[in-house]
């Protein structure tokens, strides 16, 4: 059972965040004086922020937007990566040589930096921390890739498609890319988590989703001079964030357990 409670945890941040609408009756934009600060309650179950917004709804509004980021730049990031892994690994000689060293290159400067200087020349937005965290996000998919292909293109049967004359693409595409899916899959599922925390990161700092748009990390920052007289305005977004990137991670494992046996 313990195995299957990532893929629980992740459904059930995902359905909640989805029908946030149907489930939560307070909007999360709408500022009430009167509710100041409020503690946990009947009425607020996570309290209200400085401003009187209601912290649930707030938070389940604010996974739509972080999780989406996250599978977006993971959805992005896979591809992109796919396509730079499979062509160095497979064509080899000086493309490999070229691709490889501009990801070594990405690589020496810590992705998270990086994400951060491509956020503040680019407007702040959603678009933005999608392409920040794709940009970086690629370069472990690429790497990663290459290796497989590498073994794979001196495997029999591509030796004996190239004799049979298949062209290049068909053998990239019918015989190498089937192969590299299931570990596609797992890095996926790994690389989540820290798109999560990435995201968060770059909200906390201000380059995410402008206010008032909720989102875990700008809720954090907002709140963090709270910390210590009100606790739960950043105490619950928090939470959230562990959870959630901690889930995926857990989920990343089971992938591979489940579809690279040893």
């Amino acid at each position: 059972m313990f195995k299957y409670l990532p893929v629980i945890t992740i459904s059930i941040i995902i359905l909640l965040t989805t029908l946030a609408p149907i489930i939560i009756q307070h909007d999360p934009l709408a500022v009430d004086l009167d509710s100041i600060k409020e503690p946990p309650s009947l009425k607020h179950p996570f309290g209200t922020d400085s401003k009187g917004r209601d912290i649930l709804s707030r938070i389940l509004y604010g996974g739509r937007i972080s999780l989406a980021v996250a599978l977006f730049a993971g959805v992005v990031s896979l591809s992109i990566g796919f396509t730079v892994g499979l062509i160095a690994g497979y064509y080899a000689g000086w493309v490999d040589a070229l691709l490889m060293a501009l990801v070594d290159f990405l690589l020496s400067f810590p992705s998270l930096l990086l994400a951060i200087g491509i956020s503040i020349v680019l407007p702040a937005g959603v678009f933005t921390v999608i392409f920040a965290i794709s940009a970086v996000g690629w370069l472990s998919f690429a790497r990663l890739i290459r290796g497989h292909v590498l073994s794979i293109r001196e495997m029999a049967y591509v030796e004996s498609a190239k004799a049979l004359g298949c062209s290049d693409l068909r053998i990239l595409l019918k015989h190498v890319l089937p192969q590299c899916i299931p570990i596609g899959i797992v890095l996926f599922g790994l690389k989540l988590g820290g798109f999560i925390l990435t995201e968060a990161a770059l909200s906390f700092l201000g380059l995410g989703t402008p206010p008032p748009t909720p989102s875990w990390g700008a809720m954090i920052s907002e709140n963090r001079a709270y910390i210590l007289s009100e606790p739960w305005m950043v105490i619950f977004p928090g939470i959230l964030i562990a959870i959630t990137a901690l889930s995926f991670n857990l989920l990343g494992d089971f992938l591979q357990k489940k579809l690279t046996p040893r």
